[in-house]
C-alpha cells in the first residue's frame, strides 16, 4: 500500500486465537505506527507447543515493511520451536511483500568462541601494538626533553617541585619503614647460619651488599611504582575522561611538556635520593638485629660494613634508580593516555600501569645483573 493509503486506514492491529487451538487470526493494519502494541501482543500470545498452526490473515487491512517483518519474525520463531506455520487469506500484494522480506533475510550465525591460537595471536598483536605505542611515547618525550634542555626557561618548576614533594618527600615514611624491616629480616634469617660457623661479623656483609646493590633500589622502585606510577595514570586518565586534555590541546598547551615532563624530572631526582635513604634504613635495621641476635656491636658492624661495601657496588645501586624512575614515570603517564571514556577504564589502566612498571623494573634489574657480570662488576 502507498503511504497515503496507509495513513487513511485504521492503524489498529491485532492477533488472537481462532475457533480452534491451532488457528489464530491476524487483523487490522500491520504498519509502523501500530507496531509497538502489536509487538507486545505477539509477545504475550500463548502459542501451541508443537504441531501445525494456521494464521488467518484475511482481516489484515494494510501492511508495510515493518509489519511484514514482524509477521515473518513470528513465523520464524515458531518454526524454530518445531511448529509448522501456514498463512491463509493474505492479499496477494501483502504476500509478495512477505516473501520479499523472507528472501532478503540474512542468516546470522552464532559467533563461535575463538580458538587457542586465535587468542594467542590476538594477545600477541595487542602486546606488539602496546610496545610500539610505548616506544613512540618514549621518542616523543625525548624530543620534548631535548627542546626543554635547549630552552631551560620552558621548564615548569612549580609542577616539578610539587611532584618532587608527592613522589619523594611523602614517600619517605613507607620506604624507610619497609627497608628497615627488610634489613631486620635479612639479618635474622642469616643469623642462624652465621652462628654455626662463628662468622657473626659477616652479617654486615650480608645485609650491606644485598641492600645497597640490589634490594634498596628495586624495593624503592616497586613502592614508588605503586604510589606514584598509579597516581600518574589515574590523574592523566581522569583528565582524559573529563576532556581536560582536549581543552589543553585546543588552547595550544603541550600535554607532554605540562603533564609528563614534570613528573619525569621529579621522579629522576627523587628516586636516587630515596634509594640512598632506604640504603641507610636497611643497614640500620640489619645493625639493630645483629646487635640483638648476634651480639655484634654497632662499631664492629659499621667497621665491617666499610670493608664489605665498595664504591662500585654503592654506585651500581644508585645508578639503577634513575633508570627505574624513567620506566615508572613513562609507563604511568602512557597508561593514563590510554584511558577510554569511562571511569572503569581509569581503574583498569591504573592497574595495568602498576603491573607493567613492576615487571619492567624487575626485568631491567635482571638485565643490569647480566651486564655487570659480563664486565666483572
Amino acid at each position: 500500500m502507498t503511504a497515503r493509503a496507509i495513513a487513511d486506514v485504521d492503524i489498529r492491529a491485532d492477533v488472537g486465537p481462532g475457533s480452534t487451538p491451532s488457528h489464530f487470526h491476524c487483523a487490522g493494519a500491520w504498519v509502523l505506527r501500530a507496531i509497538e502494541p502489536l509487538d507486545h501482543r505477539l509477545g504475550a500470545m500463548r502459542w501451541p507447543e508443537s504441531g501445525h498452526l494456521v494464521l488467518g490473515a484475511s482481516a489484515v487491512t494494510a501492511i508495510d515493511t515493518t509489519g511484514a517483518w514482524m509477521l515473518h519474525r513470528t513465523m520464524r520463531d515458531l518454526q524454530k520451536h518445531g511448529i509448522s506455520v501456514q498463512v491463509h487469506g493474505l492479499r496477494p500484494e501483502f504476500e509478495a511483500l512477505l516473501h520479499l522480506i523472507a528472501s532478503r533475510e540474512v542468516a546470522q550465525a552464532e559467533p563461535s568462541a575463538p580458538g587457542l591460537l586465535v587468542r594467542i595471536g590476538q594477545q600477541s598483536w595487542r602486546s606488539l601494538q602496546n610496545a610500539f605505542g610505548m616506544l613512540s611515547f618514549l621518542g616523543e618525550n625525548t624530543l620534548v626533553l631535548l627542546q626543554v634542555l635547549r630552552h631551560p626557561r620552558h621548564i615548569r618548576w612549580r609542577p616539578v617541585l610539587y611532584n618532587l614533594q608527592t613522589a619523594g618527600f611523602e614517600a619517605l615514611p613507607i620506604t624507610g619503614l619497609l627497608s628497615f624491616l627488610i634489613g631486620i629480616v635479612i639479618a635474622y634469617q642469616g643469623a642462624e647460619q652465621l652462628q654455626r660457623f662463628g662468622a657473626n661479623i659477616y652479617v654486615a656483609n650480608l645485609v650491606g651488599l644485598s641492600m645497597v646493590r640490589e634490594l634498596s633500589p628495586m624495593l624503592t622502585a616497586i613502592i614508588v611504582a605503586g604510589r606514584s606510577g598509579s597516581a600518574y595514570a589515574a590523574q592523566i586518565g581522569t583528565m582524559k575522561v573529563t576532556e581536560e586534555i582536549d581543552a589543553l590541546r585546543t588552547i595550544g598547551v603541550g600535554q607532554m611538556e605540562l603533564l609528563v615532563l614534570p613528573k619525569l624530572l621529579a621522579l629522576v631526582i627523587a628516586l636516587p635520593l630515596l634509594t640512598v635513604y632506604t640504603d641507610v634504613m636497611g643497614v640500620l635495621g640489619g645493625m639493630v638485629m645483629a646487635r640483638a641476635e648476634l651480639d655484634v656491636s654497632f662499631s664492629a658492624y659499621l667497621g665491617q660494613l666499610d670493608e664489605a661495601i665498595s664504591l662500585s657496588s654503592y654506585l651500581i645501586g644508585i645508578g639503577k634508580a634513575p633508570v627505574f624512575a624513567v620506566i615508572i614515570a613513562l609507563v604511568g603517564c602512557f597508561q593514563g593516555f590510554q584511558v577510554g571514556g569511562s571511569a572503569d577504564s581509569v581503574g583498569r589502566q591504573t592497574t595495568v600501569s602498576v603491573v607493567q612498571s613492576i615487571f619492567l623494573v624487575i626485568l631491567t634489574d635482571a638485565l643490569f645483573s647480566i651486564v655487570f657480570s659480563w664486565f666483572g662488576l
